[in-house]
């Protein structure tokens, strides 16, 4: 039994062994694709096969519920999916592929831990283990252009990154000398008592600000467009996705710490939340390369998440993490296109995108499904999600908040709707044809029928959701 609590990631952490020695060989980056990917699908039904499971581990630091067992199947299918489309990985030399494998599958790992840790400095060391790995990922990008972007987007990204840590660690610094404990289940009934002190809630600010980070909410952005624009785009993909569901699953954690009489933490959510929204919606309408305009997107999709959060209520956490799944689907929808339509793995512009449907029908069908459902449009899944976070807010009493988000919906119609028409309106422009494969053809309706489905039955999903919230609460 103790076993089967530590599946998924004794799964991972074998794989990991085995791509490490793989690494140290001569074997090519097919093998080492072909090993990642075998690896992942089997953790995929490893964590279907766990999702019930209850227990601790490590001296009751790590804790597995149906809230982390939940979260670690999302994960493990979002790790699944980056590496089903990433058949080719133009962007990366084949040389250092294995390597690139390696250190996937060990964010991946430190994401699937942080899910399940109940314990300050075991969070810090899962969040690391994830962090250190994508910070390694970003300047293995084989860049044809000569610009070097990539080194630029990895120092600003590992800059960034470890401030980020400085502060959250500094803050369990805090919160460990005012309740004298590092367990959650310990920390709880304590702050509870001493709300009111501002180092209890400087202190709560300041790790939840290491989340924010992860989540890309503003002020926390800074290292978004430049990472997503010098990153390969397979590694973009995942960055943009898959850490954000950890993120959230983790804002959801600490913030029901502050309980509903944390009027201070609920304040500061509706900031972030504002600034967000309006900072990446306007950004986005000016970009001109796509995965910037993806990126300043997502920081204002990271404000929308917060929607829930700002609610304390269990009904707003379930919805938020029902948002971000969603979103985890869309963006990698759209992430699987640029990855196909780029020739040799460079940066696409919207312009390039042009005359798509003729090129390859399939393929401007998903992104147009993507950007549909990101702009909030229905029957798509970000149009639910978006609605059942605006109504929890205005049921909370939140309307003018209610009133902003509705704002930046309609905002980024606009940009989400101009690569639409670039798609299906500009001439090809005499640009060839996209050959896509049959796991990618499966891969697009997969992900097409989830985005629908997912926006017109939403109730079953959202019960999940709030059966994993009700187990942490």
């Amino acid at each position: 039994m103790k076993l089967m609590l530590f599946a998924p990631e004794l799964v991972l952490l074998l794989g990991s062994l085995i791509l490490f020695l793989v690494s140290t060989g001569k074997v090519g980056g097919k093998k080492a694709r072909s090993l990642t990917l075998g690896l992942a699908l089997v953790n995929v039904l490893v964590c279907f096969a766990c999702l019930r499971q209850e227990g601790f581990l490590f001296f009751e630091a790590y804790r597995i519920d149906f809230f982390s067992q939940l979260i670690k199947l999302v994960i493990s299918m979002g790790f699944s999916v980056v590496l089903l489309f990433s058949t080719e990985l133009k962007g990366i030399d084949d040389e250092v592929r294995p390597e690139y494998y390696l250190f996937l599958t060990l964010s991946t790992l430190g994401l699937v831990m942080l899910v399940s840790c109940v314990e300050l400095l075991t969070m810090f060391i899962a969040l690391e283990l994830s962090s250190y790995s994508l910070y390694l990922l970003v300047p293995m990008r084989d860049d044809r252009t000569g610009l070097r972007m990539q080194m630029e987007s990895a120092i600003k990204y590992i800059l960034f990154g470890v401030v980020a840590t400085g502060i959250m660690l500094f803050g369990m610094s805090y919160l460990f000398g005012l309740t004298g404990t590092t367990y959650l289940v310990e920390l709880l009934p304590r702050l509870h008592q001493m709300m009111g002190n501002p180092a209890a809630l400087i202190a709560i600010v300041m790790v939840l600000g290491g989340f924010f980070f992860k989540l890309a909410v503003f002020p926390f952005h800074s290292w978004v467009p430049d990472v997503y624009q010098g990153a390969s785009n397979e590694t973009t993909a995942f960055i943009a996705s898959v850490p954000k569901v950890a993120a959230v699953a983790m804002l959801i954690r600490l913030t029901a710490l502050a309980t509903p009489e944390g009027h201070a933490i609920v304040t500061l959510l509706i900031v972030l939340s504002v600034c967000s929204m309006f900072y990446g919606n306007l950004v986005a309408l000016v970009q001109t390369d796509i995965k910037r305009m993806l990126g300043f997107s997502g920081i204002a999709h990271a404000g929308y998440v917060l929607l829930g959060l700002v609610t304390m209520q269990e009904v707003g956490y379930a919805t938020s993490l029902y948002y971000i799944v969603g979103y985890l689907v869309m963006n990698l929808a759209g992430f699987l296109v640029i990855c196909k339509v780029s020739e040799h793995g460079e940066n696409l512009a919207v312009d390039d995108l042009s005359g798509l449907h003729k090129r390859s029908p399939l393929l401007a069908l998903t992104l147009a499904v993507s950007m549909f459902a990101m702009a909030g449009i229905p029957p798509f899944v970000g149009f639910m999600g978006k609605f059942m976070l605006l109504t929890g807010a205005y049921k909370a009493g939140h309307l003018p908040l209610v009133i902003l988000a509705a704002i930046n919906t309609a905002i980024s119609i606009y940009y989400y709707l101009s690569v639409v028409r670039v798609t299906y309106s500009a001439s090809p422009e005499d640009r060839p044809a996209v050959v896509v494969g049959g796991v990618t053809k499966a891969v697009s309706v997969a992900l097409v029928m989830i985005i629908i489905a997912m926006g017109l039955l939403p109730d079953q999903l959202l019960l999940l959701a709030t059966d994993a919230v009700r187990a942490i609460l």
